[in-house]
C-alpha cells in the first residue's frame, strides 16, 4: 500500500521531468490582490442568467430544449438514492476497483443534476422535494471525493474517507460548484421545503470547499511547486470549480478577493507548466478537463471582474484552444497519445466559446461541425457542470449559425511538446511524438506514431483501459497498454523503453518542406539496451505513403531487435516482404526487407470495455523480428495504399 501511494504521488503530483517550466505568471501580471479587490463585482451581480422566478427568461434560455430537460428530470422523480457503502470504498484497497464506489455515487449525482435543471426549466416546485432528498443524502456522506483519491490527501492511507477532515478532489470540487449553483438559484424555494435544507447545504459548502481551499495546500494547487514538478488537468478543473463556489457564496469583499487571488496563483502554475505551443500532453480526451477547464476558469474570472482581468489575448491561450481542432482526424477520430482515447474530446459549446474568446475561426467552425454531426440534447446538458450547461444554452443560437468546418492544414507542429501532425493528398494523416516518459498520464511511447487512411486508424495507440488502483501505482507499467513494445516502436537488444523523466527524446525535428519528422529515441531506453543512437525518421510523401527509417548504433550485441506495430486491422503476413492490412474497406500495405526480418502477429483480445468500445473485440501487434544482430545499421519500412 505505502509503495503504491508513494508512486502515486510521484506520478501524479510530484514527478520530476525534463519539461521546461516557464514562469510566465500571466494571471498575476494581469492583476495583483489590490486590483482584484478594486474590480470585483460583488453579491452575484455578475450572474447573467435569469432569477428562478423569471419564467420568461428561463423559457427563452431553454428554448426548444425545455421539454426534453423536464422529461429527464421526471425520470428521477422516483429515484431511489443509493448508499455508497464502506466496502464500496474499500474495494479500491482490496481489488483495485474504483467503479464499485463510483457507479452508485455517479448515479446519485446524475439524478440530482437532472432534477435541478428540470426545476429551473419548469419552475413549478415539482422537483424540489426530490432535490431536497438528494441534497440531504449528499450532506450525510462523509466525503464527496472518490475512493481512488482519498488516500492521497488523508493521514489515514485508505480509500475509506476520514471524518476528520475534508479533501478537495475532482469530484468533490465538481459537487461543490454544482451545489453552489443549486444554492444560488433555489435557496429561497428550498426554504419552503424546510429551512434546514439550504442552511445545511451552505454549511457543507463552507466546510467542504471554501475553508479547506484557504487553509490547506492540496497537491493539485501546486502551491509549493518545485522545478520539474507536474501540474496536470486537476489544477484548472478543481480551481474553476472552487472559483465558482467563491463567486456564488462569498459576499465578504476581502475574503472573496483573497480566495480569487489564491486561485489565480494556482492556475498560473498550470499555465506555466504548459508550453507556448499550446499542445495538451494528456491528449484530446483530457483537453476538455485541462485546457477546456482553464478556459472556464478564465471566463469566470473575467465575468467576476467585468472583463478587467482577462488574458484571452495572449497567443499561448489561443494555441491551447486550437489544439483540440488540430488534433481532430475526422469521422470522430482524434490523435491520441498517453491515456487519451482515440475518440472524443471537448464539448461543442465550450469549444465554440473558447474560440470566440480567443478570436479563433478554426475553433468556432470546428464546434459547429461537431454540432452538425451530433445534434442532440446532450450537446446542451453538461450534467453536474451547471456553468457549462447554462453557457451552452446562452451561446447555442450563435453556435448553430456558424459555418461548420474542420482544420485541413497540411501540418501542425508543436516544437516544445514535440507533437507532429501531417496530412497529404492521398488520404494519409500521420501523428508522431517525441517527448519524454514522465508526461501526465504517461505511456512509454517516445518516438511512436499513429497513421490514418481516409479518416480510419490503421496503426494505432490503444489508449488505456478502465482505471483501477494499478493504473496509478507502482504496477502501472505492468499493464500492456503502457508499454513501448505495444506501441509503434522498437525493442532494442530485447529491451523496451523505460518510464522516468530521464528517458526522453533527443534532437526532435520537423521539416515542413520535406514533410519529415525525426527523433533520436536512444535515451528512452535503459543502459541495458546498449544503444548510442536510434534515429527514427518519418517522411510523408505528398502523393504517396509513409516511409519509416531507423538508423542505429549499438555498443553491444545482446538480442535481436524487434520492430513493433500496433494495428487495428489484422496483418496478413502470407507474402514475404509485405504485410497487408484492411480496416473498414481501407487497405494498406507495409513493405519490409524479408532478408532482415521475420514477421509474427499477436492477436490482443480486448476484454476491457473502455478499450473494446473504441476498437471492438481485438487489436493486433505485428512484430518484425530481426534475423541477425547488427552493431549498426538501417531499417526501412514503406507504407502505401
Amino acid at each position: 500500500m505505502i509503495k503504491n501511494i508513494l508512486f502515486l504521488v510521484f506520478l501524479v503530483g510530484l514527478s520530476f521531468s525534463t519539461k521546461a517550466y516557464d514562469v510566465k505568471d500571466l494571471l498575476q501580471k494581469e492583476a495583483d490582490l489590490t486590483k482584484i479587490k478594486s474590480c470585483l463585482i460583488l453579491n452575484q451581480k455578475w450572474v447573467k442568467y435569469p432569477a428562478y422566478t423569471d419564467r420568461k427568461g428561463w423559457d427563452a434560455l431553454f428554448s426548444n430544449y425545455k421539454e426534453e430537460i423536464i422529461r429527464k428530470g421526471e425520470k428521477a422523480l422516483n429515484y431511489e438514492w443509493k448508499v455508497v457503502k464502506a466496502t464500496d470504498y474499500l474495494e479500491f484497497d482490496r481489488s483495485g476497483s474504483r467503479v464499485i464506489m463510483e457507479v452508485p455515487f455517479n448515479a446519485n449525482n446524475s439524478a440530482l443534476g437532472d432534477l435541478v435543471m428540470a426545476e429551473l426549466a419548469e419552475g413549478k416546485g415539482r422537483f424540489l422535494d426530490q432535490i431536497a432528498n438528494g441534497i440531504w443524502h449528499s450532506c450525510e456522506m462523509t466525503s464527496w471525493a472518490l475512493s481512488a483519491h482519498t488516500e492521497r490527501e488523508q493521514v489515514e492511507k485508505t480509500a475509506l474517507p476520514t471524518y476528520k477532515q475534508f479533501i478537495i478532489d475532482l469530484t468533490s470540487a465538481d459537487m461543490g460548484a454544482f451545489f453552489a449553483w443549486t444554492y444560488y438559484f433555489l435557496k429561497d424555494e428550498l426554504v419552503k421545503v424546510n429551512p434546514m435544507v439550504p442552511e445545511r447545504l451552505r454549511k457543507n459548502l463552507q466546510d467542504r470547499i471554501l475553508d479547506p481551499y484557504m487553509n490547506r495546500s492540496f497537491w493539485w494547487m501546486a502551491t509549493n511547486y518545485k522545478p520539474g514538478g507536474m501540474v496536470n488537468n486537476w489544477n484548472p478543473w478543481c480551481n474553476s470549480d472552487v472559483l465558482e463556489c467563491f463567486m456564488l457564496l462569498e459576499n465578504d469583499p476581502d475574503k472573496l478577493a483573497e480566495g480569487v487571488y489564491r486561485t489565480m496563483v494556482s492556475v498560473d502554475k498550470f499555465i506555466n507548466y504548459n508550453h507556448l505551443d499550446g499542445a495538451c500532453e494528456e491528449g484530446p480526451s483530457y483537453w476538455g478537463h485541462a485546457h477546456g477547464k482553464m478556459y472556464d476558469y478564465l471566463q469566470l474570472l473575467s465575468n467576476l471582474t467585468g472583463g478587467k482581468v482577462n488574458i484571452f489575448s495572449q497567443p499561448m491561450i489561443k494555441n491551447m484552444g486550437e489544439y483540440i481542432a488540430k488534433s481532430y482526424v475526422g469521422n470522430g477520430w482524434v490523435v491520441n497519445f498517453a491515456d487519451a482515447s482515440a475518440k472524443g474530446g471537448g464539448e461543442k459549446g465550450m469549444i465554440f466559446r473558447f474560440g470566440k474568446a480567443v478570436n479563433s475561426q478554426v475553433m468556432k467552425q470546428f464546434a459547429a461541425y461537431l454540432y452538425e454531426r451530433d445534434n442532440k440534447v446532450d450537446d446542451i446538458n453538461a450534467g453536474r457542470d451547471v456553468f457549462r450547461t447554462l453557457e451552452n444554452l446562452t451561446s447555442h443560437n450563435e453556435l448553430i449559425n456558424t459555418t461548420p468546418s474542420t482544420d485541413k492544414s497540411a501540418y501542425s507542429w508543436y516544437p516544445q511538446t514535440e507533437f507532429c501532425y501531417m496530412r497529404n493528398s492521398t488520404g494519409f494523416f500521420f501523428a508522431g511524438k517525441g517527448g519524454y516518459n514522465a508526461e501526465s498520464h504517461n505511456h512509454n511511447d517516445v518516438g511512436t506514431f499513429c497513421l490514418y487512411l481516409d479518416e480510419t486508424p490503421i496503426f494505432i495507440d490503444a489508449g488505456v483501459g478502465t482505471y483501477t488502483r494499478q493504473t496509478f501505482s507502482s504496477e502501472r507499467y505492468s499493464i500492456w497498454t503502457m508499454q513501448s513494445n505495444y506501441h509503434n516502436l522498437p525493442m532494442i537488444n530485447g529491451v523496451p523503453q523505460s518510464d522516468g523523466p530521464q528517458y526522453k527524446a533527443k534532437n526532435t525535428t520537423f521539416n515542413s518542406v520535406s514533410s519529415t519528422f525525426s527523433v533520436d529515441i536512444a535515451n528512452a531506453y535503459k543502459p541495458e539496451a546498449a544503444v548510442s543512437k536510434w534515429v527514427r525518421t518519418y517522411k510523408l510523401e505528398p502523393k504517396g505513403g509513409l516511409i519509416i527509417e531507423d538508423n542505429f548504433n549499438l555498443s553491444v550485441l545482446k538480442n535481436p531487435n524487434q520492430i513493433n506495430f500496433l494495428t487495428w486491422g489484422n496483418p496478413n503476413i502470407s507474402t514475404k516482404g509485405v504485410v497487408d492490412f484492411e480496416v473498414n474497406g481501407k487497405k494498406l500495405q507495409l513493405s519490409y526487407d524479408s532478408k532482415q526480418f521475420e514477421p509474427v502477429v499477436e492477436t490482443i483480445v480486448l476484454t476491457d470495455e473502455r478499450l473494446s468500445s473504441v476498437w471492438g473485440k481485438q487489436v493486433y501487434r505485428l512484430s518484425l523480428n530481426a534475423k541477425q544482430k547488427q552493431i549498426a545499421g538501417k531499417y526501412r519500412f514503406t507504407i502505401l495504399k
